[in-house]
């Protein structure tokens, strides 16, 4: 949607918005909505004129007044983004999503699953692990292997990620939106190249509750790139399912990468600790409180 928005823009136009390197017009389109924070930051960039989005609405067949202001424009436009997004998550296959099944024992699974009673969250974040990560690494075109359905509607709307990540300086990003961090995510296998490894059976998985319903799956392991070992990472994701498919959707996630060259003190990545959760359960029921 907001790639055929793009779409409109002359070629010279794309590279404007990302002026540092040479990018091919796909390269480009895709930078511009990875590194966008969301759809209306997007479309409120001084360079994306008011023409550009009119003539998107015209050409999706979306009746505006010529008279309207650029604002106008752009509220239409995240409505009818908003509205396909949806028929777009209704008509995906539903073996695409995680329902963490097995992880509700079958007597309860009609009950209110938001309590420990009710839910196995450690079991839950471990099927939850099994299918996120093999997913998001089959977008990596080094792999060769067939892409998994990735996509917004793993998410809720109002998703929010953080990304940290350190080599030789620390830099923080946020994006909001379930478009915008599924798309953040997405570039760092299919753009960056890089495979996520995590250690679930060493002690990089812990799971827990909190008081609102929301489980906390917190995962540390290594990340790859080719046949090299760049550094460790730690994710934490807030999931909350869905009432009306029965799935979980990711609704919050917390991600550090720390690179070799970062490690300081703890030397190679070889001779450092395997990585793992340090959390305590307390400390991850009220992670995002």
């Amino acid at each position: 949607m907001c790639i055929s928005c793009l779409g409109l823009m002359a070629e010279n136009y794309h590279t404007q918005l990302i002026p540092v390197i040479s990018f091919s017009t796909k390269e480009a389109m895709d930078a511009i909505l990875t590194y966008s924070k969301n759809a209306a930051e997007l479309l409120n960039r001084r360079k994306v004129y008011r023409d550009i989005i009119f003539k998107y609405l015209a050409a999706k067949k979306i009746a505006v007044s010529p008279s309207s202001e650029k604002n106008q424009l752009i509220q239409r436009a995240l409505e009818f983004w908003r509205e396909s997004a949806t028929e777009s998550v209704s008509s995906a296959p539903e073996s695409s999503s995680f329902n963490g099944q097995n992880s509700v024992p079958s007597q309860d699974k009609s009950n209110d699953t938001s309590h420990s009673g009710s839910l196995d969250c450690q079991l839950l974040g471990e099927h939850f692990c099994r299918w996120f990560y093999p997913l998001l690494n089959s977008q990596n075109p080094i792999l060769g292997c067939e892409k998994g359905y990735w996509g917004p509607q793993h998410f809720w709307e109002n998703t929010v990620l953080k990304f940290a990540y350190r080599t030789t300086q620390e830099s923080t990003e946020e994006y909001c939106g379930a478009q915008m961090a599924s798309l953040r995510l997405l570039a760092l296998t299919r753009e960056e190249r890089l495979l996520f490894n995590p250690s679930i059976d060493t002690g990089g998985l812990k799971c827990a509750i909190s008081r609102h319903g929301l489980v906390v799956v917190a995962v540390a392991g290594t990340i790859h790139r080719d046949n090299q070992c760049l550094g460790i990472f730690e994710q934490i994701f807030g999931l909350i399912r869905c009432p009306v498919t029965a799935s979980w959707k990711i609704k919050n996630v917390n991600l550090k990468i720390l690179g070799q060259s970062a490690l300081g003190a703890l030397g190679s990545i070889e001779s450092a600790p395997r990585p793992s959760i340090q959390y305590k359960t307390k400390d991850l029921e009220e992670y995002y409180s």
